[in-house]
């Protein structure tokens, strides 16, 4: 139970978590070293990614003490959810409702964010004892979607995934969202000449925005 509180707590403190999602599982690692190096402390390793859960068993254990929590996305089974746990997986991430996934997760006391996107699924995710719902996807209904949903449901820890950059976080933020997921806006700054001290330098850009928009 303490760990699990502690990775609630990582997130809510940190306000944001990155989204590995990649094609090349030693991209991903490098994608990985460079945004914590930038001050990312929740990472989701997507199980899209080639060799995923074999990446987040070596970078829990590399991290483990320095409270980085390192976790499972597109986590679609109870299988996939216990698969990332036995490897040290503080917590998992859904694109939709999977109550056996939080069935599994809460059984080991691991949280998890579960995507849903319409009122009733969002509602039906925390009734299904979700611990921070995943807003999916926001690429299109956008920022004044998430104001709107908020509005009946400002009681729910609601986290918006897609679209979300340095350029517009305090917008979602002033929607009312808890926290926000960013990827490729930060884990593609490397290319195209494959410096990843660009991902380092728009972590740090991302995160700085994160900061100031909730104060």
């Amino acid at each position: 139970m303490y760990q699990k509180l502690q990775t609630l707590r990582t997130i809510e403190e940190s306000g944001a978590v990155l989204i590995v999602r990649l094609d090349d599982a030693e991209v991903a690692e490098h994608v990985a070293h460079a945004a914590i190096e930038g001050g990312f402390r929740a990472l989701e390793i997507t199980l899209s990614t080639p060799g995923a859960i074999d990446l987040i068993k070596r970078l829990t254990a590399q991290y483990a003490s320095s409270g980085i929590a390192i976790g499972a996305g597109t986590v679609l089974d109870g299988h996939a959810a216990y698969e990332s746990i036995r490897v040290g997986a503080r917590f998992l991430v859904s694109p939709q409702l999977n109550p056996e996934m939080i069935r599994v997760a809460n059984r080991y006391q691991v949280p998890t964010i579960s995507g849903a996107f319409t009122p009733t699924e969002l509602v039906e995710s925390a009734e299904a004892g979700a611990d921070i719902l995943k807003l999916f996807p926001t690429e299109n209904a956008g920022i004044p979607y998430a104001k709107a949903v908020l509005a009946p449901l400002a009681h729910l820890p609601i986290m918006p995934a897609g679209g979300v950059t340095t350029e517009n976080v305090a917008d979602w933020f002033a929607a009312g969202v808890a926290g926000v997921a960013v990827g490729g806006a930060v884990t593609k700054a490397w290319q195209p000449d494959g410096d990843y001290t660009r991902v380092t330098t728009a972590a740090r850009d991302f995160l700085d925005a994160v900061r100031a928009a909730r104060q």
